[in-house]
C-alpha cells in the first residue's frame, strides 16, 4: 500500500507559491477557468497543498466558479443497491467484493416491486436521478432484462432520470441501456492510473476507461468519479479529475473513503475536513462545468464542515448509501436552507 500523501495542518508555504495562494490569485484563476481556459496538473496539485489557512479563500474562488454554471442549486441523487454483496471482484475498499470480511447482505437482482419502489422513495426525496447499482464484474442476461423491462416503468410513473452502475459494459450491452432509456451510466474511474493496481488486480484501469467510451459511443452521459483517501498520492487525485476532463464526464462523484471493518483497507484515515474540502475544489476548478457531487464519507470525513462543500460540489446522495448509512435527509435539507441554497432537479443554470 502507497504511504499516502496529505497535507498537514498549517505549515509556511514555499517562497514561489505563495502568489498563488493569495486571494487575489485564486480568484484570478477563477476569472480564467470562468473564461474557458484550462488549469495545468501542476497547478491543480497545488490547490491540493493550499495552507489551512488560505482554505477560505480557495472555497470562495471555487465557489464563482460553481455558481457561474450552477448558481444555487443543489441536484439530489438517491442510490438503490439492487444487487448486493456478490461481486468476484477484488476491489480493495469494497464490502462486497470477494475478498472482504465485512456482513453485508447478499441477493441477486431485486424483483419488479423492490425497484419500483426504490424509484418512489427517489421521488419523494427530492431526487433528480435514481441510481440502480449491482454489484458484479458486469450483468449478466438476466440482470441486463431485468433493467431493460423496468426502466420505461420508472421513468413513465416517476419522471425520474435514471443512472445505471452494472459494472464492465460491451458496446452491445452500452446500446440496449440507452434503447431502453437509461440517461447515464456510474462507472468510477477510483484513482488515477498509476495507483489502481494497488486497490484491484481483478480488471484493469483500461478495462474501467473501455467501459466509459462503449457508454459514450451508446450516446448516454458519463458519471465517473473516485474515492479518496485510500493511500494514494496527490497526484493520484489529479490524475484521475484529468482523465475525468478529458472523458468529458457529466457527472463525477468524489467519495472519501469509509474503511469498513473486513475489507483490506480497514482502519485507513489519512483524511481531514479541509483536505476533503480541497479535493472538492480542486475537481471544480479541472471540471468547471460538471456536476461535482459529495458522495460516501462525506459524514465521516466533512464532519461538521459539511456545508461548506457545497460551496465547490453542486449534488449529494440524500439518504443511505450501497452498504452504509448516510445522515437523514432531513439534515441535508436543512443543511441546505440554510447555505441558501435550493434543491432543483434542472441540469444547468448556466453557461
Amino acid at each position: 500500500m502507497a504511504t499516502a500523501d496529505i497535507p498537514q495542518p498549517s505549515t509556511t508555504p514555499p517562497v514561489d507559491t505563495n502568489k498563488l495562494w493569495s486571494a487575489a490569485s485564486l480568484s484570478e484563476i477563477a476569472d480564467q477557468v470562468i473564461a474557458g481556459e484550462k488549469i495545468s496538473p501542476e497547478i491543480a496539485e497545488q490547490l491540493l497543498s493550499t495552507p489551512d489557512e488560505s482554505l477560505l479563500d480557495l472555497l470562495a474562488a471555487a465557489f464563482r466558479i460553481r455558481q457561474k454554471h450552477f448558481g444555487k442549486s443543489v441536484q439530489l441523487y438517491f442510490l438503490m443497491n439492487a444487487k448486493s454483496g456478490l461481486c468476484p471482484e477484488d476491489c480493495s475498499y469494497c464490502s462486497q467484493s470477494k475478498v472482504s470480511d465485512a456482513p453485508v447482505e447478499k441477493y441477486n437482482i431485486l424483483n419488479r416491486e423492490a425497484l419500483l419502489d426504490g424509484a418512489r422513495v427517489a421521488a419523494e426525496r427530492k431526487s433528480k436521478t435514481y441510481c440502480m447499482v449491482i454489484s458484479a464484474r458486469g450483468p449478466n442476461e438476466r440482470e441486463m432484462r431485468t433493467v431493460e423491462e423496468i426502466i420505461p416503468e420508472i421513468k413513465e410513473k416517476y419522471d425520474l432520470k435514471v443512472c445505471a452502475c452494472l459494472g464492465l459494459l460491451d458496446q452491445s450491452q452500452a446500446d440496449r441501456l440507452k434503447k431502453c432509456g437509461v440517461d447515464r451510466v456510474n462507472h468510477n474511474l477510483n484513482t488515477g492510473g498509476d495507483f489502481y493496481g494497488s486497490i484491484c488486480s481483478t480488471h484493469t484501469y483500461q478495462d474501467r476507461k473501455d467501459t466509459l467510451k462503449a457508454v459514450r459511443d451508446a450516446g448516454m452521459e458519463i458519471c465517473s468519479g473516485g474515492i479518496v483517501g485510500m493511500g494514494e498520492k496527490k497526484s493520484d487525485i489529479v490524475s484521475m479529475a484529468f482523465e475525468l476532463q478529458e472523458l468529458k464526464a457529466e457527472s463525477i462523484p468524489v467519495n472519501f473513503l469509509n474503511a469498513i471493518e473486513g475489507t483490506p483497507l480497514q482502519g485507513i484515515n489519512y483524511l481531514t475536513p479541509n483536505y476533503c474540502l480541497k479535493v472538492l475544489c480542486m475537481f471544480r476548478f479541472v471540471n468547471p462545468t460538471s456536476e461535482i457531487r459529495i458522495s460516501g464519507g462525506r459524514e465521516i470525513h466533512l464532519k461538521s464542515l459539511q456545508p461548506l462543500g457545497l460551496y465547490a460540489a453542486n449534488s449529494m446522495f440524500v439518504g443511505d448509501y450501497l452498504t452504509t448509512k448516510g445522515q437523514p435527509p432531513e439534515s441535508d435539507y436543512r443543511m441546505i436552507e440554510d447555505l441558501g441554497f435550493e434543491i432543483t432537479r434542472e441540469e444547468e443554470i448556466s453557461q
